[in-house]
C-alpha cells in the first residue's frame, strides 16, 4: 500500500511528498481551493500554467480577481515553507502564471531536462521549458518587460530538443543578439546577450553544442 501525507482533510501520494521533501508525519493544512491549486501545478510540472488556465480550472464559469489567485499561491507557499522572492517549489512566471519547480535534489531525472534553459534579466532567472516563450509588454506573454520601448509582442524564443531559437515579431525597436539585429529566426548559444528595447537579457543553457549559424 502506498503511504500518503495528510494535507488537512486531503492526501497526497508519496511521489508528490518526495517532490516536496516533506517528512512522513508532518501535517500541512490547506484550504480546498489551495489544495486544488497545488495538485494542478504538481500535475503539470514543470510547465508553467497561465493565470487564465488556473482560473478556468479552479473557478469555472465564475469571475474572481487576480488577487484571489495570488492569495491561494501565498497560502500554498506558506504551507510548504516556500519563502523568498523566488519560490523553491512554486515559482512566479512574471506576466504569465505559475510553475511547480521542485528542489534539484528532489526532482526526478526526467524533469531535469525541462529546466536546462533560462533567461536572466535584472538578476532574476526565468526557466524556459520546451515550447515557445513570447517576450513583450502584453500581460499574457511569458517574459513580461514593461516599458514603452518594448512592443506588446516583441520577440519569441522557442525551445525544442535542446535547441533554442529567437525571432523578432515585427517590433518597433527591434531585437538584437550579440549586438546584431535579428532579421530572421536564429539560434541562441549560452551567454548570448539579447537586447529588447531598453532591456538586456542573458540566455543561459546547460545544453551543449550551441551553434551560432543562421537556421535555414
Amino acid at each position: 500500500m502506498r503511504r500518503q501525507l495528510s494535507f488537512g482533510t486531503f492526501t497526497l501520494d508519496e511521489d508528490t511528498r518526495q517532490l516536496l521533501c516533506v517528512p512522513d508525519r508532518r501535517d500541512v493544512h490547506l484550504s480546498p481551493k489551495a489544495y486544488e491549486l497545488l495538485t494542478c501545478l504538481v500535475a503539470t510540472r514543470p510547465r508553467a500554467v497561465s493565470k487564465r488556465e488556473l482560473h478556468d480550472r479552479l473557478w469555472p464559469s465564475t469571475y474572481v480577481s487576480e488577487a484571489t489567485l495570488a492569495s491561494l499561491v501565498a497560502e500554498v507557499r506558506e504551507a510548504l515553507g516556500d519563502r523568498g522572492r523566488e519560490g523553491r517549489f512554486v515559482r512566479t512566471v512574471h506576466g504569465f502564471g505559475y510553475a511547480f519547480v521542485a528542489d534539484a535534489s528532489a526532482t526526478p531525472p526526467g524533469d531535469a531536462e525541462a529546466a536546462r534553459n533560462w533567461i536572466v534579466c535584472n538578476g532574476r532567472e526565468q526557466p524556459l521549458v520546451d515550447g515557445e516563450h513570447l517576450i513583450g509588454r502584453d500581460p499574457d506573454v511569458a517574459i513580461g518587460l514593461h516599458s514603452p520601448s518594448v512592443s506588446r509582442r516583441h520577440a519569441r524564443i522557442v525551445i525544442a530538443n535542446d535547441v533554442a531559437t529567437i525571432e523578432d515579431l515585427g517590433s518597433k525597436n527591434g531585437t538584437y543578439v550579440r549586438g546584431q539585429p535579428v532579421s530572421s529566426r536564429i539560434p541562441l548559444a549560452d551567454g548570448d546577450q539579447i537586447r529588447v528595447g531598453t532591456f538586456e537579457l542573458t540566455f543561459r543553457t546547460l545544453a551543449g553544442g550551441g551553434s551560432t549559424e543562421l537556421l535555414r
